[in-house]
């Protein structure tokens, strides 16, 4: 008897944290949706750059700031991404500085910005559908003991904001999902521009080259490039 009072104790403890964690997680849904929101238009923002740089126009813009690096202002305004704009403003004050060591940092930083910008939408692929889930079981207990009371407008409340975190929660988790894919894809052809621009004016090529693994179908993305005096990395997980 005091073994079953222990469990409906503990039961009723765990159903009260449960209904505790009812708002903190449907606003933490609606701030993911927000996040995912925002990550989308910095992405519109960068696609549009990147359309009006053009395909090869970064490992030109490289070129030239090796030829004037004075002009690296006026030139990281063209570059295809922030991080890029970033990468040639460092790359001209190492050449202004006469430090080839700081132009190989350079790339290393790029990379590492690179990974923390991914990591972004990375979070969001897992958060998302983890939020929903939290969202659709939580209010699912109190509308079936509305039910059970024979309170149907209670129970259609719940479900409602049940299938309204299900939406929401996987919305953020493809769109998350896709935009860390294309980004990948993006930031990795921007890496090896610079590195074969860096490479072209300097004779043998610096670097050992870039990988990219395969993404897995559960939301893992992997960018990884190695850059002098930088041991490879393997994103997410």
């Amino acid at each position: 008897m005091s073994t079953i009072i222990a469990v409906g104790g503990i039961a009723d403890a765990l159903a009260q944290v449960a209904a505790a964690l009812r708002t903190p997680v449907l606003v933490l849904a609606l701030l993911a949706l927000l996040a995912c929101a925002l990550e989308a238009g910095r992405f519109a923002t960068e696609s549009w750059r990147r359309a009006r740089t053009g395909r090869d126009g970064l490992r030109t813009l490289v070129r030239r700031v090796l030829v004037d690096p004075a002009q690296a202002g006026a030139l990281a305004r063209r570059a295809p991404s922030p991080l890029a704009a970033e990468t040639l403003l460092q790359i001209a004050r190492a050449i202004l500085a006469g430090d080839g060591q700081s132009v190989e940092h350079a790339l290393a930083d790029y990379e590492l910005a690179v990974q923390r910008r991914l990591d972004r939408t990375r979070i969001l692929v897992r958060a998302g559908p983890a939020l929903g889930l939290m969202g659709t079981l939580i209010p699912l207990a109190p509308g079936l003991a509305a039910l059970g009371r024979g309170d149907v407008a209670t129970l259609a409340t719940d479900l409602r904001t049940a299938f309204a975190a299900t939406t929401i929660g996987l919305l953020v988790g493809t769109v998350a999902f896709a935009l860390t894919l294309t980004r990948t894809r993006m930031y990795t052809e921007d890496l090896t521009a610079l590195e074969r621009a860096l490479a072209s004016a300097s004779g043998p090529a610096p670097t050992n080259g870039q990988h990219v693994a395969a993404p897995h179908d559960r939301g893992d993305v992997t960018v990884s490039a190695q850059a002098p005096a930088q041991a490879p990395r393997e994103a997410g997980r």
